[in-house]
């Protein structure tokens, strides 16, 4: 694995790990965004953390990466109509709107920087 390669799967590694951590740190946040039709939005928001650790944890790792890489293209998409929801909230109260239109599309840039890993 060359230099570049290292300092993105450790790049990557260290974001998923700081998402996870922030759901435990902030939920406050992650729960104002997530959509109403959500069913236990506060246990979903303590998996959704959990899971994003042990992603971030695992793609660090040769054995679990392959897995890893695909369980955050998998969160990824799950967690989209989040992304969708909070930009709509935003667009409603006039706050935040372009840096929430923005992460629409990043989302893809996310998936295409784990499938790289696959």
């Amino acid at each position: 694995m060359s230099i570049l390669q290292l300092i993105s799967l450790y790049t990557m590694a260290g974001v998923y790990i700081f998402a996870g951590i922030c759901h435990f740190w902030k939920p406050k946040f992650f729960l104002s965004i997530t959509p109403k039709w959500v069913p236990k939005p506060a246990m979903v928001n303590i998996v959704v953390g959990i899971v994003e650790i042990i992603l971030g944890i695992g793609v660090l790792f040769e054995t679990t990466r392959i897995y890893a890489a695909i369980g955050i293209m998998i969160i990824l998409i799950l967690i989209f109509p989040a992304n969708v929801y909070h930009f709509q909230k935003a667009k409603r109260k006039g706050k935040f709107v372009i840096s929430t239109l923005i992460r629409l599309p990043i989302q893809a840039l996310l998936l295409y920087w784990a499938y790289t890993f696959v």
